[in-house]
């Protein structure tokens, strides 16, 4: 099951004896558990049906007594167990035994973050079978700024695809850190409008200018001057943006432009599609494509490998990392 109809449901009162949330992405586990917290009981309820526990101070005959209690005030009792990758799963005999015939008054909340569940483990499959398995996993890089767009449209606000690009770059796939900051955007744009680049800039700091995503873009132009004017400012303020962010998002375009090169359709809608952007970013990939050909472009990404070795001291012992950056698009541009 997805998060939205986990969380659709609950609103419906259509509960379960179990919900066991895994994965590597604490979002959508933190999403349906804090959601099962706030929704199934109300305050007064809550301080006689709702225990949460932590995997680090608990153990399963707690976990499964506490399972095995009548609601007191409601009609449904509560357990959440937070940080369960803590609990000793070795000695689950407890607690599948228990999810093999469960109390159908009781919601047992079993919010296991940052690692998959072992789905060898029988307990994963009668977890299935008594309530709902909810797996959460990383976004791949590429598709924060899709989820960007598709989580703000969803809110019934729209973003400038260039605005989405930049804060994908820069902010990676920790969605909760990205949702601080949407949330962040949204109190401060007007709803009517649609949030662009500037306000990006002014309310998150993430400069619309000097930022990896217009270093890519100038590169695809040869623009030298920009791209100089970008990468100095890169060595000038190191810490806001860390070599492996800008060496990792430089990767990931000019692979991009690799692929275009191989593209058999080239319309906006296959480019799109195959790179896994938005077509409003089609026409720079040909731009790219037509001022670096195959074989200059295998070698930006050879020249890319090499640096990020550099980055971590292989072959360019102390070498600052602006002056590495500088080096590196040098041998892009020329």
């Amino acid at each position: 099951m997805d998060a939205n109809t986990i969380i659709a449901d609950i609103k419906k009162r259509k509960l379960l004896p179990v919900y066991l949330l895994h994965g590597e992405e604490p979002y959508y586990i933190d999403l349906v558990s804090d959601s099962i917290e706030a929704q199934v009981l109300d305050e007064a309820q809550k301080g006689f049906d709702q225990t949460i526990l932590y995997g680090k101070d608990t153990d399963f005959v707690t976990i499964v007594n506490a399972a095995k209690r009548y609601p007191m005030m409601s009609d449904f009792q509560v357990i959440i167990v937070k940080e369960a990758q803590h609990l000793k799963w070795k000695d689950d005999g407890l607690l599948l035994q228990y999810l093999e015939n469960p109390m159908k008054s009781t919601v047992l909340v079993l919010a296991h973050k940052y690692a998959k569940f072992d789905k060898r483990k029988k307990l994963y499959k009668v977890a299935e079978r008594a309530g709902a398995v909810l797996e959460s996993a990383k976004l791949y890089d590429d598709k924060v700024a899709p989820w960007i767009t598709g989580f703000l449209k969803n809110e019934g606000r729209q973003i400038h695809p260039q605005a989405a690009a930049m804060m994908g770059e820069y902010l990676g796939n920790d969605l909760s850190k990205v949702v601080n900051e949407l949330e962040k955007l949204m109190l401060n744009v007007p709803a009517e409008r649609e949030i662009n680049a500037q306000d990006v800039e002014q309310h998150i700091g993430i400069s619309k200018d000097f930022n990896v995503f217009e270093l890519n873009t100038a590169l695809a132009k040869r623009d030298t001057v920009k791209a100089f004017q970008i990468v100095n400012y890169f060595a000038a303020n190191p810490r806001t943006n860390p070599i492996p962010v800008v060496l990792g998002a430089m990767g990931g375009y000019f692979i991009k432009v690799l692929k275009y090169h191989y593209l058999a359709d080239k319309s906006p809608q296959t480019v799109a599609k195959e790179l896994g952007v938005h077509p409003f970013f089609t026409r720079e990939y040909e731009v790219a494509a037509r001022n670096y050909n195959r074989q200059k472009t295998f070698a930006i990404v050879h020249h890319l490998r090499m640096y990020d070795l550099k980055s971590k001291g292989v072959n360019a012992l102390n070498v600052p990392h602006g002056e590495l950056l500088k080096e590196l698009v040098y041998k892009i541009l020329y």
